[in-house]
């Protein structure tokens, strides 16, 4: 007899009873409000040494007026993107100014735009879409607390 499976909310990866959190995403597999776990360190690589920097989230709030901060998705949970700029790209491209490297994420994938005092995200036509809070956009207004997905990355919008 096969031993029962417990399958990921998040990516139904089929883990072994009795799991915690999911082998493929990490994702918490408990019931609802059951998640205890204690929140995710945020940092920033930085840019000359590439070494981790600690980033407190509400200082660079107050600086940045926005940011990202990644959930899940290639072992990066934690890292934050400050919105220090009115168009910032998303894609698998070197060349942009968030970059994910990740076959599900397109080259030129999404597009973090402020327009007025408000953040848009829009898909820039990539192949395997781009979500807000679960649902394919093609251009949506962000509100804190979001969760944006691009590829098998999860990110968090955040907003003062």
């Amino acid at each position: 007899m096969l031993a029962p499976m417990l399958h990921c909310p998040e990516c139904a990866f089929a883990n072994a009873e009795g799991a915690k959190y999911c082998q493929k995403c990490g994702a918490f597999l408990g019931e609802p409000g059951e998640d205890d776990r204690e929140s995710t360190a945020s940092y920033r690589i930085d840019d000359a040494s590439g070494e981790l920097v600690p980033v407190d989230i509400d200082d660079m709030l107050e600086e940045e007026g926005a940011l990202l901060v990644i959930r899940g998705g290639g072992g990066r949970a934690g890292e934050s993107f400050a919105l220090s700029q009115d168009r910032l790209t998303m894609g698998r491209g070197p060349e942009s100014n968030i970059f994910l490297d990740d076959v599900t994420v397109s080259r030129d994938h999404a597009l973090l735009v402020r327009r007025g005092e408000q953040w848009f995200l829009d898909d820039l036509g990539s192949l395997n879409g781009t979500y807000v809070n679960r649902r394919r956009i093609e251009t949506q207004q962000l509100d804190d607390g979001d969760e944006l997905q691009v590829g098998k990355y999860k990110l968090t919008f955040l907003s003062r």
